[in-house]
């Protein structure tokens, strides 16, 4: 598009999520009008907090955690004194017993007992003469690392109860992204020898949480947006992009005022692709309407249960690999923070299941899954029945995105087309992009968008893209730690021309970035 002058750009943001939120907020530093539409009631998106009779609960529990100073900043600077240093506890719950999460191979061999761990390791030797060289899917990626069998008790159930899909269905990018990259070995030579290499960094012992829940960071920083007069609109779902055929000129909302345009010169959206592609007027072409119905998501509904017990569990959240029950994780709020509980002596604990969409769950009334919540709760050993006194159900739709079969060339042919026909509207965020970004890859896809429009030139699909477990920071030993601190290569995403070269791959390979060229250049700038 033609260059436009800085006193006549004006940006239309959609979502008012952690992604859209951020994006208005750099902008308004740099004094560019921006407006963010929001579909829902409240800002915060899947980083939300409900608040019920006083007692306050995440969608999920969601710790604040980066590798980049400048989110960390960001979020400091909006929460000030509110942002908490909280300790963390997380386990795994198998068999009536408790395991630490991330693993610990003393904690998984000794619990599990000798002929489970000699199983184990045998298990783990046939892996290494027996691998897949090839990996394609979550099974053989984990199976390669820790053996079948330990891939069978700590990685299968819960994955399938979380996607609802086969372990063989999901993609090794995620495995690859969202599980630490250790071997069996690697694993229990760490637990038995004193470790020489440089430490690892993994947020084990505590981490940083608002005082009163995520949701706290998104409504204050809603607040100093509209004071500095940037428009937070509520019930705006957008229901038309309409463009020219070289670019987009101005979306359309249903909301409490009927039908609303917003005209601009630039355009961002964390709106799910697949409603993003079916909202372009004039249509998109067939092949990226029908790449775009073919994405997939997994909804999620959490049942939180008010317990009249001042203790219930040290945690601040359990994984539940039992079969029998449906619940796939438990959060435990007033360990995430005092402020979310009311009252001392109860406690409040969120039961998530993962779902689809309208199947048997979703369309359960709230009563029935407050029922299901309480059976299962006292099923696994934590509380009676009896001592729930309350509970409230929330539903979230398209929570996740899936990486199944078929997912990086249905979002490598709608990147083609949105790149050459709409160059003036950007993804960020999990469902923007349709990638499981964490909070902290959304808000920076929103910094490097906000700051293209600004003029610079950052690959927003680069960023979060590195084969590598997504919480794990190296700390370097202290002789070579330098005067001044710099920021590493990864906290820098490639300031590459927005790519049409890396979206005309061989069908079916990913057209992200690789990490060595990323990170080459990021330290040449």
């Amino acid at each position: 598009m033609a260059p436009i002058a800085p006193q006549q750009r004006s940006v239309v943001i959609i979502g008012g999520g952690p992604a859209g939120l951020t994006a208005a907020y750099e902008l308004s530093k740099h004094s560019i009008p921006a407006v963010v539409l929001e579909a829902d009631v409240t800002v915060g998106g899947l980083s939300r907090t409900v608040n019920y009779k006083g007692y306050l609960f995440d969608i999920g529990g969601h710790r604040f955690f980066t590798k980049w100073d400048e989110v960390n900043q960001l979020w400091q600077e909006v929460l000030e004194e509110n942002f908490l240093e909280r300790p963390r506890l997380s386990r795994i719950y198998y068999r009536k017993k408790f395991f630490f999460y991330p693993l610990k191979a003393r904690n998984a061999l000794f619990g599990l007992g000798p002929l489970e761990s000699i199983r184990i390791i045998f298990s783990y030797l046939r892996s290494r003469l027996f691998y897949y060289h090839n990996e394609q899917n979550l099974e053989q990626w984990v199976s390669n690392r820790f053996g079948r069998r330990l891939y069978e008790i700590f990685f299968k159930t819960y994955t399938e109860k979380v996607w609802g899909v086969p372990c063989t269905e999901i993609r090794a990018e995620w495995a690859a992204q969202r599980i630490k990259g250790l071997s069996l070995t690697t694993a229990v030579r760490n637990a038995l020898f004193k470790q020489t290499t440089p430490k690892v960094k993994t947020l084990i012992d505590s981490f940083q949480y608002p005082q009163r829940g995520p949701g706290q960071m998104w409504e204050t920083l809603t607040n100093r947006l509209r004071r500095r007069g940037y428009p937070v609109l509520m019930e705006r779902p957008v229901t038309k992009i309409c463009h020219n055929g070289s670019g987009v000129t101005q979306l359309e909302t249903r909301g409490p005022n009927g039908v609303e345009r917003f005209p601009g010169t630039h355009f961002i959206s964390s709106m799910p692709i697949r409603e993003l592609v079916g909202a372009i007027d004039p249509p998109a072409p067939e092949e990226v309407q029908r790449a775009a119905k073919q994405l997939r998501y997994r909804d999620f509904l959490i049942v939180s249960l008010i317990i009249n017990r001042k203790d219930v569990m040290p945690d601040n959240w359990i994984y539940v690999h039992e079969a029998g029950v449906r619940v796939g994780r438990i959060q435990n709020f007033k360990n995430w923070s005092p402020a979310m509980v009311p009252d001392a002596n109860k406690t409040c604990l969120g039961m998530e299941y993962f779902v689809f969409e309208n199947d048997d769950l979703w369309s359960s009334s709230d009563r029935e899954l407050i029922e299901l919540a309480k059976r299962e709760i006292q099923k696994l050993g934590l509380a009676r029945a009896e001592e729930v006194e309350d509970g409230a159900v929330v539903r979230m739709p398209k929570a996740y995105p899936m990486y199944d079969n078929g997912w990086a060339k249905q979002v490598e042919t709608i990147r083609r087309y949105l790149e050459t026909t709409l160059p003036n509207l950007q993804l960020v965020g999990r469902n923007g992009m349709h990638k499981y970004n964490n909070q902290d890859h959304s808000m920076m896809t929103a910094l490097c968008a906000a700051r293209n429009i600004l003029g610079a030139n950052h690959d927003l699909w680069a960023i979060n893209t590195e084969p590598e477990y997504h919480e794990e920071k190296r700390e370097a030993p202290k002789e070579l730690v330098e005067p001044e601190r710099r920021r590493p290569a990864y906290a820098e995403p490639s300031l590459l021309p927005r790519p049409m070269s890396s979206l005309h791959t061989q069908a079916g390979t990913s057209p992200l970035v690789p990490r060595t060229s990323r990170a080459k250049a990021a330290s040449a700038n």
